[in-house]
This record gives C-alpha cells, sequence and structure tokens, in this order.
C-alpha cells in the first residue's frame, strides 16, 4: 500500500481580542486549513481522506494560550456482550412453555364456554322452541356487548372501511346460515346427536374445495373421510330420537360454515383486525341479515304465547337460561377466534375435535341422553376420522 502526504501552509486569523478582568467572554482563535489530502493507493481502487476545520488554539481570560492535541485518537469498542448460550436455550424454553401454557388455556376456556352454551341452549330450546328467534338473541348479545366495549375503551374499536365490509358479507351470510341451522337442529334431536353429524364438516371441506375450487389433497385426506363419512352414518341409523329435520339442519350447517371459512380466507387476506373485532364485526352485520327473516319465520304473536308457556312452566331461571345461551355463545365464539390468531390452523382444527367429544359426552351426561352401543362406536369412527383428517391435511 503507498501513501503520500501533501502539506500546505496554515492561513491564520487573528482572534478577538483579550476580555477585561471580570468578563465571561471566551475568544476562540480559529486555523483554517487548507484542504491537506492523504491519498492511500490501494490497489485496486483509491481512497482520499480531507482534514476538516479545527479549533487550533483556545484563549482563555488571562490571555493565555493553549494548544490542543491534534494527535488521532482510536479507541476500541468492545465487542457485543452476548448472552451465553445455555442462557438464551433457557430463555427459549420458558417461551415455548409460557405459549403452550397460553394455548392450553385458550383450550380450556373455549370448550368450557361452549359445554355450558350448548347445554342451556338445549334448555331454552325445549321449553321456547323457537330456534330463529334464539338465534337472534345470541348474534344480539355479543354485538351489545363488543358495542359496549368499543364505547367505554376497553376494547380497541376495529378500523374499518366500505370494503372491509364488503368482503365480510359473504362471511356473515354463511356464518348467519350455519348457526341457524345448527339451532334448528338441537331443537329437534338430542345436543349429542346434532355435533356427532357436525364432526362430519372436514368432508364438506375437501368435497367443496376439491369440486368447487378445484383444489387437490393428499390421498391420506381422501382416506380420512372415510372413517368420518361411516361413522356418522353408523350413528344415525341407530340413534334412537332420529329427526330428520334435526339431520339436514346439522348437515346444512356443515356446509355453511365450509363456506364461511372458505369466505373468510378469500376476503379477508390482509386485513388489519383483530379475532376478537372480526368476530365482532361478524355478529353485527349478521344480526342486521338474520332480525327480518326471524320475523318473517316465527313473528311476536307466536313468541308472546311461547314466551309466557315458559315462564309459568320453569319460572323466573327461564330468563337466565335465555341471558346464558345468548352470552355464552358469543364468549365460547369470541376465544375460539382470539385462539386463532394464536395457533396454526392444524392445531385449532385439533382443538375443535376435542371440542366436540366434550360436548358430546357432556350433554350425554347432563341430559341422560340414551345411547346404544353401535351410536356410541359410530361416534367414536366418526370423530377419529375428524383427528386422522386433522393430522393429514397439509
Amino acid at each position: 500500500m503507498n501513501c503520500s502526504i501533501k502539506h500546505s501552509s496554515p492561513s491564520i486569523s487573528s482572534s478577538n481580542s483579550i476580555p477585561q478582568k471580570g468578563s465571561s467572554q471566551i475568544s476562540f482563535k480559529i486555523q483554517y486549513l487548507q484542504p491537506t489530502p492523504f491519498n492511500f493507493n490501494i490497489k485496486p481502487s483509491s481512497i482520499t481522506f480531507k482534514k476538516p476545520l479545527y479549533i487550533s488554539h483556545i484563549q482563555d481570560f488571562g490571555g493565555s494560550i493553549r494548544k490542543i492535541n491534534h494527535g488521532a485518537v482510536c479507541n476500541a469498542y468492545e465487542a457485543d456482550h452476548s448472552q451465553p448460550l445455555e442462557i438464551k436455550m433457557d430463555e427459549m424454553a420458558q417461551s415455548e412453555a409460557g405459549q403452550k401454557m397460553k394455548i392450553g388455556l385458550y383450550f380450556a376456556t373455549w370448550w368450557s364456554l361452549n359445554v355450558v352454551f350448548n347445554i342451556y341452549n338445549k334448555k331454552v330450546l325445549n321449553a321456547f322452541p323457537f330456534p330463529w328467534l334464539t338465534s337472534t338473541l345470541s348474534l344480539a348479545a355479543g354485538s351489545l356487548i363488543m358495542l359496549v366495549s368499543w364505547a367505554t375503551k376497553m376494547v380497541e374499536a376495529p378500523k374499518t372501511d366500505v370494503e372491509f365490509w364488503k368482503t365480510l358479507f359473504p362471511v356473515a351470510l354463511a356464518h348467519t346460515i350455519g348457526h341457524v341451522a345448527a339451532t334448528i337442529s338441537m331443537s329437534k334431536v338430542a345436543v349429542s346427536f346434532t355435533h356427532i353429524i357436525k364432526s362430519s364438516e372436514p368432508a364438506f371441506s375437501v368435497l367443496v374445495s376439491r369440486f368447487f375450487l378445484g383444489e387437490a389433497f393428499p390421498m391420506g385426506v381422501y382416506l380420512s373421510l372415510l372413517p368420518i363419512i361411516g361413522g356418522c352414518a353408523l350413528s344415525a341409523l341407530t340413534e334412537l330420537n332420529f329427526n330428520m329435520i334435526g339431520f339436514m339442519g346439522a348437515m346444512i350447517s356443515n356446509l355453511a360454515f365450509v363456506f364461511r371459512n372458505i369466505f373468510s380466507k378469500k376476503g379477508m387476506k390482509g386485513k388489519s383486525v383483530s379475532g376478537m373485532n372480526y368476530y365482532a364485526c361478524l355478529s353485527i352485520l349478521s344480526l342486521l341479515i338474520l332480525t327480518p327473516f326471524t320475523i318473517a319465520m316465527e313473528g311476536p304473536q307466536m313468541w308472546e304465547v311461547g314466551w309466557q308457556t315458559a315462564l309459568t312452566q320453569i319460572g323466573p331461571n327461564f330468563i337466565w337460561w335465555v341471558v346464558a345461551q345468548s352470552v355464552f355463545y358469543h364468549l365460547y365464539n369470541q376465544v375460539s377466534y382470539m385462539s386463532l390468531d394464536q395457533i396454526s390452523p392444524l392445531t385449532f382444527s385439533i382443538g375443535n375435535t376435542m371440542k366436540r367429544i366434550s360436548v358430546i359426552v357432556s350433554s350425554i351426561i347432563i341430559f341422560h341422553t340414551p345411547v346404544q352401543p353401535v351410536n356410541a362406536l359410530g361416534a367414536a369412527i366418526a370423530i377419529l376420522g375428524t383427528f386422522i383428517y386433522s393430522q393429514a391435511k397439509p
């Protein structure tokens, strides 16, 4: 490496006069140097450095002059104080353990709320067989809860626009149909039977995706549909209290929720709305869609007669049942959407399968639903197929 240094004579500018005694003024003597290039000829490239303007003297109160040392000072900086690998590994393990605990808490809350909802929903429908109004009250309670939460700043309101609501509309329409159909099913058959049929939702998902969207799946996914379909068929054939309206309601609910998921995936890409607020907006729009149909299908006159009958048979507890089923419906769905924000779709699918098991078992115990061994075997096969499907799906 070749270095050449060129010097030039400095040009000195005079400073101010020495200040009088007692003055606080400080005078600087500035030396402007002509650029002194340092040419470092480094092959294959050349780098040039030039000296900047600098202070050569400081004249203090007494008039004495102190020279400034122009020596270049190079300070070596310490390396980044990185933590030992063992500490980082411990922190990662603690973080993973905390995440697993959080997911477990979400699942436990989700399942518990869903079980409570299904119990009170069935109690209400047994005493007040108006599934359209019951479905509407569920959406109304959730909408009211979220509107109050936004108004009181307990939850930050989502930032939405017209395009957001346009993309949400088909999702809300499918959600409304699925919700009403499931409620109609529960009003006609046992809760356990409705959920056994609803466990066949993966079969609808694969068939709709294959024939309507042209998606292809691995062979393992198609094979997993055999136990799902076979188990549901066996359970339906051996159901003691089989009802066609109840069966068709569960099937329509499956189909509607599959389209809801498809519309949701397509329409909500790039939308920065949290799971809680997304479901809140979905509830509000579904309520607006459902209300006119509810009035047309049942009507206030029928509700009045049914309400009086239920109060006479059950007493004031009936009001609590209605409130509970409405509030818990919103809470369990809200927690499920919050869970989906934290976990993968595969984990969510497995959690949904386990949720159905908890609902089926708890409803059989609480309502003393008679179950034949063959019927229980069909339910077990269908749920096992759903679990295999969740593992095989890419």
